[in-house]
């Protein structure tokens, strides 16, 4: 017999243990129910459940209890009502889109955003009608005077992809709810073990499952999190009818995931630093994005908004005379890793190492990536759990060798 949580718990507690209950058989760990329907008791039942007017699962595309789970650990962890499990985190910005935003609707992003993230707002949801600006990531004046009387939401990631700009979220909050539009806030790089916007008044929350929340580098999986308003009215409807939904297995691995999330990302922010330190002294490198040095323009703010922490990603410049002589001096140092993942994901126990301007940021123009401060020459590091001497080694035979 399931026995009910108590009021109160620590986060740490939350992501090990808020969960569906039990089945008949008590399983310690989380179930999974990998099936596409659920058996009803008789077909008064069934009427009841496929109306909404009972409770029950019916289909794994509407709901699954192993989905569930998920859901209820990570809106426990985020400090929100409620979640909604999709199959990417790219496939939970389009549903928090669709279901927010109709033509002739405006949304006002920070310039700074993942380039995926950028084109499906700007690019394919434009040719549906809906309007977007994109403001530099610090100017919260620039998120101001860019609303209009259509406005519907402003839309942050902080920090960002790859620079790790911050924004106030308190204060985009503010300006949003003045306006009376919503604030959407991208949280994959900080996970909810650094910061938790709901608390500092943004109103929906988006993940990347496949990122730090699971943790190892294994499945998709993708979260808005909430009020109960909002993703049961507005975002669970079209996610039935879209067919976005969060597989069970993979709802299963990141809530597994969740569990050691606290612990490992600690670890990485702390190696991050270090890291990070060492390489604002090598001489081949001109400078460091990581908001825990206090080099960092929102260095203060992160020490406020991300529990004291830079968390586990920075990038760094290599030095170099024009871009396309940044661009071969950072394939250099990318090319003589041997420790370090050569890969766009993060959030891993496996450090990755990347080139945003051609991968995560490729398909930007190059004036897109100028506005985003994302040049040739910049290289970006995602820290996992490796000791830190290999880390430092790996790095410093392609810095320590550059022409």
């Amino acid at each position: 017999m399931s026995r009910e949580l108590p009021p109160g718990l620590h986060p740490e507690t939350l992501a090990v243990r808020q969960s569906v209950p039990r089945s008949a058989y008590g399983e310690n760990s989380e179930a999974l129910y990998l099936t596409s329907s659920f058996v009803q008791p008789d077909a008064a039942t069934a009427a009841r459940r496929f109306a909404g007017e009972e409770e029950g699962y019916t289909y794994s595309r509407t709901s699954n209890p192993t989905v569930t789970a998920f859901e209820q650990r990570l809106a426990a962890l985020e400090g929100t009502e409620a979640a909604i499990g999709t199959a990417s985190g790219m496939s939970a910005i389009l549903l928090m889109c669709m279901g927010l935003l109709k033509a002739g609707d405006h949304v006002v992003c920070s310039q700074s955003m993942f380039g995926s993230t950028m084109r499906l707002i700007g690019g394919e949801l434009a040719r549906f009608g809906v309007q977007s600006t994109f403001v530099p990531q610090t100017d919260t004046a620039a998120w101001k005077a860019s609303l209009r009387p259509e406005t519907r939401l402003l839309f942050a990631e902080t920090p960002t992809n790859p620079l790790t700009d911050l924004c106030d979220i308190q204060a985009l909050a503010d300006i949003a709810h003045a306006a009376g539009v919503l604030l959407a806030v991208d949280n994959c790089f900080a996970s909810p073990a650094l910061q938790q916007p709901a608390r500092l008044g943004a109103d929906l929350i988006i993940h990347s499952g496949t990122k730090f929340l699971d943790g190892q580098g294994r499945v998709m999986a993708g979260a808005v999190c909430g009020p109960r308003a909002l993703i049961e009215d507005k975002l669970a409807p079209l996610l039935r009818s879209a067919g976005m939904n969060l597989s069970p297995f993979n709802a299963w691995v990141v809530l597994k995931g969740m569990e050691t999330l606290s612990i490992r990302v600690k670890a990485q922010s702390d190696s991050a630093l270090i890291l990070a330190q060492w390489l604002e002294a090598h001489p081949a490198v001109a400078r460091v994005y990581y908001p825990g040095l206090a080099s960092h323009p929102q260095h203060a703010l992160a020490m406020r908004q991300q529990s004291g922490s830079g968390g586990a990603v920075l990038s760094f410049d290599v030095r170099a005379s024009g871009a396309a002589a940044g661009r071969d001096r950072a394939f250099h140092v990318i090319d003589s890793t041997r420790v370090c993942s050569i890969t766009a994901n993060l959030g891993d126990t496996k450090t990755t190492i990347t080139h945003p301007a051609s991968t995560s940021h490729g398909r930007l123009s190059e004036e897109q990536r100028r506005a985003a401060g994302i040049g040739q020459g910049l290289i970006r590091v995602a820290v996992g759990l490796e000791h830190l001497d290999d880390l430092k080694a790996d790095l410093a035979r392609g810095l320590d060798t550059l022409p």
